[in-house]
């Protein structure tokens, strides 16, 4: 039997539909072998019988698979032969394995590969509980960490499996988010890259939970790769069992029973009720269902075999035998039959597709159109350009001139042909965010006014290209120097300040004295530019919403954002206001005091955000020791308790607790303002036990969300 590959379910999503559940109906004939395999051909063309490029093959699986296992890491790479028949390959095994089963896989790899994918010189295989992985091409993708050929392979049900054990609780799905995000940054931190973790809820089944990079890959870099794994998660597996999400570089998977070896390295203890999680969108990816069975327990040996077997025994078999050969004739019937139907309706869906599709296009055009238009008729000082003065003005997009990536898409570096130098944000196809953000990017930042908002010179729509042009800020971003040790005493106290107050100035122009009230809904270290002499000017408009003077706070389905600068309103119920800009500022204040990111922060002590770790040593009257040591020695120390004081003020758990954004002007302004004390922030409550020497960790319920995190030693 030859699995549907990514191509094919990418070419046929309506077929998938009908032969997913034919798949499903099958599954039981299929004896229980050995793992699935779930192969990948790439379009890299093909090699001929008996060429060098088959030879070079032929090589690397007959050492690839003892380099594996031979390696601490169960992770090896290699290249083999000359252009145009070099091969670059990489193979990896589950962090959990033997070195002894590690290469069994691997060479399993190797023939499945050429079975299923026959002379391709581009392969992938992975298999079913990811034992293990192989990728080969003649392309140099080892040259990169790109997380390409990814499968999301959702678990379904059993009929063993009781209905009330699924996972749908709304209370969950944020407990759930807390696994993998806590799963996925003890991964990243580990030497290995790999960690196995476990979540126990009361009343609610126990999930376990495994991730893995290649050992190759940073700490940053790998953390970044399951980045995108939590929404896919929430998109593709919320209303099964769990499943896997599968990738060359990272892999991910979780269960409702434990399936892998050994203790979990990380758990996570929840022993009442949770806020519900939020629910991101991503570009449609490949989903293969896969049918989940109950763990087996050891099977005793079989006792040696009668002389003689019983009337009985002879019954049963040849009723066994009687069903086989029903079986047998029956599916390659039905099969016929259910695969005549789902031609009939796929080609009945792809004649609707194609009208909606055309539809869809016009709808568009339309809307793009009215656009430029409206665009057409604004002053003087906004530009439609034209698409090949963007491109010359960029060196035709070269490397170079790029500055950066983000979610809209690339950014580079121009100059227009009178000398002015421009940022130019250019839509990528697979962006996150289309043309409604690119829309109301264009047509909200187009109307503000103030030094510390970034300034859109103008725009172009062409075709399929969509790009923004900005002013050029020399000193790129806020992050790239407070979070960076070797640039962090570039920018003092007195710059520190100056940037504080300027985005603050810029956050109270978008809520009270611009034309219209804005809610930002994206603020972070990123977002902020910095211009020559190191003013700021608050960027990254499109996911900005626009509210009327009569409005305080509105709601959405679509929560969208980053981890991290999410006041807890928004992430858990999607209801946002100006007090969601709010929070975020706070949590930047924090950033800037102590040179660390709430995302991804570095624990101190027994916490796992900055936010709860700047609460407790406030609590503690310790305050002076958030801040960094470049700058401890040049802040006075009411000063100091000031600043933190607003930031904790900004960041409590109850948006109606925080200030507005002119009392944060006044506060930061006025030597003789009197600071309210603040509450206890939100997200203060995660904490990681400390592991003593022997090895036994202690569980300490430390919040009124009885919400505990306790680390085992990393497996190395």
């Amino acid at each position: 039997m030859r699995f549907l590959s990514s191509v094919d379910l990418a070419c046929h999503p309506r077929m998938a539909v009908v032969i997913l559940p034919l798949l499903l109906l099958l599954l039981p004939l299929v004896p229980p072998a050995a793992a699935q395999s779930w192969p990948s051909c790439g379009n890299s063309g093909v090699y001929e019988s008996d060429s060098t490029y088959e030879a070079n093959l032929r090589h690397l699986s007959s050492t690839l698979p003892k380099k594996a296992a031979s390696s601490t890491t169960l992770f090896a790479t290699d290249t083999h032969g000359n252009v145009p028949n070099v091969i670059f390959a990489l193979a990896l095994c589950r962090g959990d394995s033997n070195a002894s089963a590690c290469e069994g896989c691997l060479v399993t790899a190797f023939q499945d590969g050429q079975d299923n994918c026959p002379d391709s010189k581009d392969t992938t295989v992975y298999y079913n509980g990811n034992p293990c992985m192989l990728r080969f091409s003649n392309k140099n993708f080892l040259a990169t960490t790109d997380n390409d050929k990814i499968l999301v392979i959702a678990t379904f049900a059993s009929m063993e499996m009781p209905l009330n054990t699924s996972i749908r609780h709304d209370s969950f799905r944020f407990l759930l988010f807390t696994l993998l995000n806590n799963t996925a940054q003890s991964a990243a931190n580990s030497s290995r890259r790999f960690t196995t973790s476990r979540l126990d809820v009361s009343s609610l089944p126990t999930v376990y939970c495994l991730m893995q990079c290649t050992p190759d890959l940073t700490a940053d870099d790998c953390a970044a790769c399951f980045h995108p794994y939590s929404s896919l998660t929430f998109k593709h597996m919320d209303d099964g069992k769990g499943g896997q999400i599968l990738g060359t570089r990272c892999s991910m998977r979780y269960e409702i029973y434990p399936f892998f070896q050994g203790k979990p390295m990380l758990r996570i203890i929840n022993l009442a009720s949770a806020v519900p999680a939020i629910n991101n969108t991503l570009p449609p990816v490949t989903v293969y269902p896969h049918r989940q069975s109950q763990p087996q327990s050891p099977v005793a040996a079989p006792p040696p075999p009668e002389a003689q077997a019983s009337t009985q025994e002879l019954h049963g078999r040849n009723s066994h035998r009687k069903a086989l050969r029903i079986i047998a004739i029956a599916a390659p019937l039905l099969s016929i039959f259910m695969c005549f139907i789902c031609c009939i309706v796929w080609m009945t869906r792809r004649r609707k597709g194609t009208d909606i599709l055309h539809d869809q296009a016009a709808t568009n055009k339309l809307e793009e159109d009215a656009l430029v238009s409206r665009l057409e008729d604004k002053s003087s000082e906004f530009t439609l350009f034209e698409f090949s003065d963007i491109f010359h003005s960029t060196h035709n997009f070269s490397k170079e001139n790029l500055l950066g990536q983000g979610g809209f898409g690339p950014v580079y570096k121009g100059q227009l042909p009178d000398g002015v130098e421009i940022a130019v944000k250019r839509l990528a196809a697979h962006s996150g965010q289309g043309f409604t953000e690119f829309k109301n990017e264009v047509e909200l930042i187009a109307k503000l006014q103030h030094n510390n908002l970034v300034k859109l010179i103008g725009c172009c729509i062409e075709g399929e290209e969509k790009l923004l042009v900005y002013e050029y800020l020399p000193n790129k971003s806020l992050d790239f120097f407070i979070f960076d040790v070797s640039r962090t005493t570039l920018v003092d106290w007195n710059k520190r300040c100056v940037i504080i107050e300027g985005i603050a100035q810029g956050l109270l122009y978008l809520h009270k004295h611009s034309r219209l009230r804005i809610i930002h809904r994206d603020l972070k270290a990123s977002n902020i530019l910095l211009d020559q002499g190191m003013n700021p000017k608050i960027s990254d408009f499109g996911l900005a919403k626009i509210f009327s003077s009569n409005d305080t706070q509105g709601s959405t389905k679509r929560v969208v954002g980053t981890y991290g600068y999410m006041a807890p309103e928004y992430a858990s119920e999607g209801i946002y206001s100006i007090k969601s800009d709010v929070f975020s500022f706070g949590v930047l204040l924090l950033e800037i005091l102590s040179r660390q990111r709430n995302s991804g922060f570095h624990q101190h002590e027994d916490f796992l955000n900055l936010l709860g770790y700047s609460w407790q040593l406030w609590e503690g009257g310790r305050c002076f020791e958030l801040l960094e040591a470049s700058i401890a020695k040049e802040i006075h120390a009411a000063e100091a308790r000031k600043y933190i004081n607003i930031a904790l003020m900004c960041v409590q758990e109850h948006a109606d607790d925080r200030p507005t954004m002119s009392n944060v002007v006044a506060m930061l302004n006025s030597e003789s303002f009197i600071l309210p004390e603040p509450k206890h922030p939100a997200y203060f409550s995660l904490r990681v036990s400390k592991v003593d020497e022997s090895g036994n960790n202690d569980v300490t319920v430390c919040s009124n969300n009885d919400l505990t995190i306790t680390e085992e030693p990393d497996g190395r």
